[in-house]
């Protein structure tokens, strides 16, 4: 109804000048009989109203088309009334539409392409960064030990990409199966031995009981627990330059829930920065001091998390370390 009398509220300036101006002329010529130029002027007021009526009942449909804004892409295709201006309507929104497809399609093949040129890219760049692995591992000389250590962190790079790839088709990339907690704890504490030992950390890994089981993807609980693990080794290293911190890796039961829990001695995150850490690409105060953190890990995690129906909670102060917990619904 606004619509209706915006677009008609000319109209109705035009008409009441139009008979002033009339009425005006009349009155100047000599003109004094009121009631008949009263009279005239309610018939072309009334008139106007009638025309008025049809044209808003006629094309109702249409006023509320355009009023109304469009919840899905293909609303496009709902038809109006057969007249001239709706039909024009609908051309031109069917016209907008194919378009959209068009472009769209060709962005999505486009998108597509490059990642698929760099999950190639990542795959055959696991090949000579293994070959290189295999070369310098049982070297002892100080320039080689550096050698291995920027290997991890490509490598750590390279399963970051990856697995941001494999998040895009995480329906077709994952398998829930009872998963023995406590064990892949270890698994995931023992691939990090090398950072433990070259930043003088020691993990301490405690079980409530050996058998601790929940229904989950194994390797992407492995992923995530590596993201948080490695987190807390950057940051605890950070802390203390000359090591002797300890890293506490738990897991236990709490009710019906399982929970694997990672508590650190690090520097800890700002209060400022607690909200938007799983954010994309946020790196914080703290991020900004390393120049390797790039935002992504927790955000992975936190994404493999909720397709999971999993839980994460985050506990930090500055100074005195960061708590991490994956809550997982036990296997009974």
């Amino acid at each position: 109804m606004k619509l209706f009398i915006r677009e008609h509220v000319l109209l109705l300036v035009v008409q009441i000048v139009q008979f002033g101006a009339m009425l005006s002329i009349y009155w100047l010529d000599g003109y004094r009989d009121l009631p008949t130029a009263l009279y005239s002027v309610f018939l072309g007021f009334f008139f106007l109203g009638c025309y008025l009526i049809y044209q808003f009942i006629s094309r109702r449909r249409y006023y509320l088309r355009l009023g109304k804004p469009l919840e899905t892409l293909d609303e496009s295709f709902q038809t109006m009334e057969n007249s001239p201006v709706s039909q024009a309507l609908e051309q031109l929104l069917h016209s907008q539409y194919r378009l959209y497809q068009q472009q769209l399609t060709a962005a999505k093949l486009q998108q597509e392409q490059h990642l698929t040129f760099i999950d190639q890219w990542v795959h055959q760049m696991k090949t000579p960064l293994s070959v290189i692995e295999l070369t310098v591992q049982n070297i002892d000389e100080p320039e080689f030990a550096s050698i291995r250590e920027e290997l991890e962190r490509m490598r750590g790079g390279l399963h970051t990409v990856l697995y941001m790839a494999r998040l895009r088709a995480f329906e077709q990339d994952f398998h829930i199966k009872p998963v023995v907690l406590p064990r892949l704890v270890n698994e995931v504490v023992h691939d990090h031995k090398r950072l433990f030992i070259r930043n003088s950390l020691f993990p301490e890994v405690k079980a409530g009981s050996p058998g601790i089981t929940a229904r989950t993807d194994e390797k992407w609980l492995f992923f995530m627990l590596s993201q948080i693990l490695g987190n807390a080794i950057k940051y605890s290293a950070a802390a203390s330059k000359g090591g002797g911190l300890k890293i506490a890796i738990s897991c236990y039961m709490r009710g019906a829930d399982a929970v694997i829990e990672v508590k650190d001695q690090g520097i800890g995150i700002q209060a400022s920065d607690l909200s938007r850490v799983f954010a994309p690409f946020f790196t914080g105060d703290n991020g900004r001091g390393l120049r390797e953190s790039t935002g992504m890990g927790l955000y992975l995690t936190k994404e493999a998390a909720d397709r999971l129906g999993h839980r994460l909670e985050l506990e930090s102060a500055v100074g005195e370390g960061t708590v991490i917990r994956i809550i997982l619904k036990a296997d009974p």
